[in-house]
């Protein structure tokens, strides 16, 4: 690493470099000063090495370094690259290499260039891995991977929210699954079940009075799943549907006859639509949405062929 004098001369830096610039703007005042300079080297994108050198320098007085991140390092010839580099500017190296092949062979060339090195994330893997008797995946971007997939369930979870119950038809044509069926057959709950599964699901209550969308009828069928319950099971949960809303249980909602009624119409429905059809009777939602999902990755599996 470049030299740094320590001594009673009064130095002011100013104006360090960006990221990946190469560039370094100071000034000095009655001597010459070299700024540190940190290569961070990651077979992903270094972010995690960059916050430990920004942590690390900031106990120097000013913390002022400058900080050259290379991500996506995945062949050795490319480490040598940069190490030959970083060589030429007497920096240091910071590196998160979870590919042991590609460890070695920095450690190695590091060596042979007299390069300081430090090792970011291999003693925390061999600390975790000799606590939990488990080999860690070494697959590099696996934090992000897990931020994409948070982020994913998050836009999913909002587009079941969005377009719940039928409010926006028009979010059919973009949902995974559109569930179909009467009141009470579970369709928010189990939209919202595969959300946590990063499906976004939309549903659309079948009802007599009222023309299921167009935009349901674009749709091929095996985006589509109906839902259906016997009558006898559906008949006493509507019952306590409308004793929760304070009203009384024999409306005409809950009326075997009603009830009869609303199911020859979402069958109806469903058959000239073409779509498979679950019976959701004494079912939990866990058990309907497993069916589901084994419907949705069939049909993603033959549209890739």
């Amino acid at each position: 690493m470049g030299s740094h004098r320590q001594d009673n001369q009064d130095y002011h830096y100013q104006g360090i470099c960006g990221i990946g610039t190469g560039q370094t703007d100071f000034r000095r005042r009655g001597n010459t000063i070299t700024i540190p300079i940190i290569y961070v080297i990651s077979d992903s994108l270094g972010e995690t090495a960059e916050f430990v050198a920004k942590a690390a320098a900031s106990q120097f007085n000013s913390g002022q370094v400058d900080i050259r991140r290379i991500p996506y390092v995945n062949d050795e010839e490319h480490i040598g690259q940069v190490l030959a580099e970083a060589a030429q500017f007497g920096a240091m190296v910071a590196y998160t290499l979870v590919v042991p092949k590609l460890r070695d062979c920095l450690t190695q060339k590091a060596k042979e260039l007299n390069i300081v090195t430090v090792d970011v994330l291999g003693p925390m893997l061999n600390a975790i891995a000799m606590i939990s008797n488990k080999a860690p995946r070494l697959e590099p971007g696996l934090l992000h991977k897990l931020d994409e997939e948070y982020f994913s369930k998050v836009e999913a979870i909002e587009f079941a929210v969005k377009y719940d119950d039928g409010k926006d038809p028009r979010g059919i044509l973009f949902a995974d699954v559109v569930l179909i069926g009467i009141s009470r057959t579970s369709k928010t709950p189990l939209c919202m079940y595969l959300a946590h599964k990063r499906v976004k699901a939309a549903n659309i209550p079948l009802v007599p009075e009222v023309a299921p969308p167009e935009e349901l009828f674009q749709l091929p069928p095996r985006r589509i799943i109906g839902l259906t319950v016997k009558p006898e099971i559906l008949n006493p949960i509507r019952q306590e549907r409308l004793k929760s809303l304070g009203l009384t249980p024999n409306s005409d909602y809950a009326s075997m006859e009603r009830i009869y009624r609303e199911i020859e119409y979402a069958e109806d429905i469903m058959r000239k639509l073409g779509c498979p059809v679950i019976d959701v009777s004494n079912k939990a939602v866990e058990e309907t949405a497993s069916k589901i999902l084994h419907i949705y990755y069939r049909g993603e599996h033959s549209e890739r062929k």
